[in-house]
């Protein structure tokens, strides 16, 4: 499997929301809320760049599976 630099890029960025997401979960702390301010237009940017990453890694699966690693 051939990954390049925009599979780590998004892969670091979601893990990023991942942790914010469990911040939220565990402490009722949103991480990106308390550095950005609560749904200003630079937290709801940083939420849609997670979520487009997140559908882009979708993509990881099939190209795992094609890799020939089982």
């Amino acid at each position: 499997m051939k990954t390049n630099w925009l599979d780590y890029t998004l892969l670091t960025l979601v893990i990023i929301g991942a942790i914010n997401w469990g911040l939220v979960g565990f402490f009722k702390f949103n991480l990106v809320d308390f550095i950005f301010g609560s749904m200003s237009w630079f937290s709801r940017i940083i939420y849609a760049v997670v979520g487009i990453g997140g559908l882009y890694l979708i993509s990881l699966y099939g190209r795992i599976r094609t890799s020939g690693i089982d």
